[in-house]
Formats: C-alpha cells, sequence, structure tokens
C-alpha cells in the first residue's frame, strides 16, 4: 500500500510550487473525563498521505528543485510508557508503511519548522484547515496556523483543504478496492441482521449483531455510528437511541456501514419486522426504490452533483401525487427532507465539491427516503455507487433490496 500513498503524495507535489510547504498533523484523542479519553481517529487527510494511524505524528512535505521532499514526525517509542498504553511505530515500521525515507521523531519538529523558514525554504505553508462551523474547536493545524503566524508572518499561508477535496474525490484502483471490501463486509453484517430481526428483539441487539459479525470477518470498526430505528424512529434521520424492541407489523430502518482500513461502506435497508411488508408499506417503499433507480440512471460523468437531488424530488412527487398523498411539488419536503446523495471514502461524508460536475472515478452514494410520520411509515433505501468512463456501477448490487428478495430472505 505505501505505493498508494507516495502516488498521493506526488499528485499534491504536482500542483504545488517551489518552495511550498505542506503540513498535516494525525491528531490526538480528546478526554473524555478524569482520565478517561476517546478513542483515537487518524485525521483521514493525514492517512490519505501515510498509511499511518498513530496520534501525535506530522507531516511535512516541501517541494523544491529536487522534487518532493517528505518529513514524517514521529513518537518516540518510550518502554515504559508502551507497557501502559502499547507500542509505539519504530522509525523502520513508519518507513515500510509510509514509503517515507526521512523519518524523525516529533519533539524535534518545531526547531526544525525553524531551520526550514530561517534557510529560506518555504516561501508560503500549506495547512488543512477545514473548519465546517464557526464555533468549532480548532484542530491541530488550526492551533499550529496561529502560532507559527506570530512568529513567522511573512511567510504566506493557504488552507490545503480545498486541494485535497479535489484529490480524494477520485478514487484509484486501490481505494476502491477498499471500499469494495468494507461493502462487502456490510453485507455480511446485514445478513446476520436478518438472521436476528424479529418481533421483541431490540433495536441494539441489531446493531450488536451487526458489529459483531462485520468485525469478526475482518472490519475495523462500523464507519458510523449504526443507525436502527424502528416503527415511529423511521422518521428520525440520525436516530442512534437503538433503545427500544421492535414491534410486529412495524418497519426497521437500517443505516450502517463497516470500515476496512480506513475506507467506508454507508448502506441503508429497510425491512418489515415480521417478514412481510403491508401493502402500504410495499407500495411506499417500491415509490423509494423507483427513485432511487431513477438517479442511479442519471449519473455518468458531466451530469452536475446537484442535479442527482431534484431527479429524486420529481420521482418521488410524482409517485406521491398519483397515489394521492400530496397534491403538488410544494408538499414533498413533508416527507422527503435531506439531499440524496454525498461522496463516499475515506470519511463517511467524503470530501468534495458538491457544486461540480461527477467525474469518472468518483464513489457516491444514493439514498432517497420517504418519511411519512402519520402513519410510522420511514424507508430509506441507499446504494453506493462508482461512476466510470460511461455511467456508473452499483458497487453494493449485491446487497439484496427489492421487495421479492427481502421477503423471501425473510421467509
Amino acid at each position: 500500500m505505501k505505493a498508494l500513498y507516495e502516488n498521493h503524495r506526488q499528485q499534491l507535489a504536482s500542483i504545488m510550487e517551489i518552495g511550498d510547504m505542506a503540513i498535516l498533523f494525525s491528531g490526538k484523542a480528546p478526554k473524555s473525563t478524569a482520565d478517561a479519553h476517546y478513542s483515537f481517529l487518524p485525521n483521514k487527510n493525514f492517512f490519505y498521505f501515510t498509511g499511518c494511524t498513530q496520534e501525535h505524528f506530522v507531516l511535512a512535505m516541501v517541494k523544491s528543485e529536487k522534487g518532493l521532499e517528505s518529513t514524517l514526525f514521529i513518537e518516540k517509542p518510550d518502554y515504559d510508557i508502551e507497557k501502559w498504553v502499547g507500542r509505539k511505530l519504530t522509525k523502520d515500521a513508519a518507513l515500510e508503511l509510509s514509503g517515507i525515507t526521512d523519518v524523525q521523531y516529533v519533539d524535534g519538529f518545531v526547531s526544525w519548522i525553524a531551520r526550514q523558514v530561517y534557510n529560506g525554504k518555504i516561501t508560503r505553508l500549506y495547512l488543512d484547515l477545514e473548519k465546517m462551523n464557526w464555533d468549532e474547536l480548532d484542530s491541530p493545524a488550526s492551533q499550529f496556523a496561529g502560532d507559527f503566524s506570530k512568529r513567522y508572518p511573512f511567510v504566506n499561508m493557504k488552507s490545503l483543504h480545498f486541494i485535497l477535496c479535489e484529490l480524494r474525490v477520485l478514487k484509484s484502483d486501490e481505494e476502491l478496492d477498499q471500499i469494495k471490501r468494507a461493502i462487502d463486509l456490510t453485507k455480511i453484517g446485514i445478513e446476520g441482521i436478518l438472521n436476528t430481526l424479529k418481533p421483541n428483539v431490540y433495536e441494539y441487539q441489531l446493531e450488536a449483531t451487526f458489529e459483531y459479525h462485520i468485525k469478526m470477518n475482518g472490519a475495523e470498526r462500523c464507519s458510523f455510528e449504526t443507525i436502527a430505528a424502528s416503527g415511529e424512529d423511521g422518521v428520525i434521520l440520525h436516530y442512534v437511541e437503538n433503545s427500544k424492541p421492535l414491534k410486529d407489523g412495524d418497519l426497521v430502518l437500517l443505516d450502517l456501514g463497516a470500515q476496512y482500513k480506513q475506507y467506508a461502506a454507508d448502506i441503508s435497508r429497510t425491512f418489515p419486522v415480521n417478514g412481510k411488508f403491508t401493502e402500504r408499506q410495499k407500495q411506499i417503499y417500491n415509490i423509494v426504490l423507483k427513485a432511487q433507480q431513477d438517479v442511479i440512471d442519471a449519473m455518468k460523468p458531466g451530469i452536475p452533483f446537484e442535479e442527482l437531488n431534484k431527479v429524486c424530488q420529481k420521482s418521488l412527487a410524482d409517485s406521491l401525487i398519483s397515489i394521492g398523498l400530496i397534491k403538488d411539488f410544494s408538499e414533498l419536503s413533508k416527507y422527503y427532507y435531506h439531499g440524496v446523495s454525498h461522496y463516499l471514502g475515506l470519511d463517511v461524508h467524503d470530501i468534495g465539491s458538491r457544486n461540480g460536475l461527477l467525474k469518472e472515478g468518483m464513489v457516491l452514494t444514493v439514498e432517497p427516503g420517504l418519511y411519512i410520520a402519520e402513519e410510522s411509515i420511514g424507508i430509506r433505501i441507499e446504494d453506493d455507487v462508482l461512476i466510470t468512463e460511461t455511467g456508473n456501477v452499483v458497487l453494493s448490487s449485491h446487497i439484496p433490496k427489492s421487495v421479492e428478495e427481502i421477503e423471501r430472505l425473510m421467509a
């Protein structure tokens, strides 16, 4: 895999100019309470260039006349600490993983930076300064930006985020292999759920069953917190309480995914708790399924990203008008109130511009839904789709989703 990370670094180098430096931080686990910390999740942009998943690491890349010079700063192994928290990556192991030959210890990072500036090697600094919300906590990159600008105000500073969006949105064959494996593991987890699903089973038991099966087959973790929303809670998009028993006659909406080698799957399926859809449930389900297929049929290079939701809205509205649930398009938002697609990759909601055109190599979700609160019907169907040269391939097509397939499997 180190060839993949080297290729990612070279792609960035082709955009950088001589004198540019890019710095990325792996991050650190935030404190929970007392002496406990939340589980560490590596910054996915840092991972994209290194393959490393340990905290407190730093990557610096400098574009010079010789090409791209990469330096990886790692924590120094300390046996007394390792007895408590586990092994640290050695220099040799870091080199083997990332392909970066210059590996140093992170306690020398700031003095190294000072030398680079003093020797005139840096004219512009790129940092991963993504900030989705005004009031979110500063990232290590944002904190470093504040310190650096005070010391070296003459060095121009730019955000790396928009370049990363362009790079990460197009998936290589190696990345697609990891996504496909994550999808396969998700299928195994869903099959485990179907063997468990019946009235009076608790939602959290479905969640536990899914996690058990994917991890037993090689997944690192769930790619996001599992949604197992039954009955009236199926209309809540991000219901994660998963606390109540399943009722005979209800639907259960599952939104879940496995993570494999840091790459995510994201699949939604809606099942009848007792194994049989009612006629009304079947009617609404097939409307959602048709909308999904209409969107998939429209997906190909050159189509605007925003066009996908317009296709979905028209399909859903036309169907709901035909069955008399709504009278015109303006009423659709009562029953459908989210977008139909997002990018998928290292992050479940992967980075990338949603204002441009679809391109070969993008992977997107397609997830129409209908949420009829007055009937306790919540239905979402989601698949993961690769844009190809001439159209698309549904990477999760082997996960059953038609009414007939579901009822046959649950019989």
